[in-house]
């Protein structure tokens, strides 16, 4: 999750750690805060296997702004990243809401559906929280008002979810119909 938000967002344009972080940390939210001890590994290899630069920029005072940017590499591992997620990053809500910050960045629609569609089949899968011999317990089925209460919050999430991929994997394959689409 943090090498796809660094890759994705040094996509956008060239930043400083402290910017990095700081959008990191408001795309992954309270759940997740971002340390200097996570993100300077993780920008270190990054940099070590060829998919960031660094360059100097002058600073306010006597210290130099080190900057990041993305190269052809970093771009073109991105690309990959986006168009063939890791399970957890279709499975992981959190995880997935990374991939979604930046699969617009995929340039063919169809590439696009196709993650959408994972993400889909996912949803459509039956799963609780809680399981009684095996089956998924729903909330109709839950004595406890909490259990029954995450449970309620959980299904409701989840139609909308598959509400909005049912949505978006239309449009996208209407763009990928369409003449003279990539």
């Amino acid at each position: 999750m943090l090498s796809l938000s660094i890759l994705g967002f040094l996509a956008e344009e060239p930043l400083h750690a402290y910017e990095l972080r700081a959008r990191i940390s408001g795309l992954s939210g309270h759940v997740r805060p971002v340390s200097d001890g996570a993100l300077y590994p993780a920008l270190n290899r990054l940099r070590k296997a060829g998919h960031l630069d660094r360059q100097e920029e002058p600073g306010r005072g006597a210290t130099p702004r080190q900057v990041l940017s993305l190269t052809a590499e970093g771009q073109a591992e991105l690309l990959r990243r986006l168009r063939e997620p890791a399970e957890v990053e279709i499975t992981d809500r959190n995880s997935f809401l990374v991939l979604l910050a930046f699969l617009g960045r995929l340039p063919d629609p169809a590439d696009q559906a196709r993650v959408l569609r994972r993400r889909l089949e996912f949803m459509d899968r039956p799963a609780s929280y809680f399981y009684a011999d095996g089956k998924p317990v729903r909330a109709t089925e839950m004595d406890d008002r909490f259990r029954r209460g995450m449970l309620t919050l959980a299904a409701g999430t989840s139609r909308a979810d598959r509400a909005w991929l049912r949505e978006t994997i239309a449009e996208l394959d209407a763009e990928s119909a369409a003449p003279g689409a990539p």
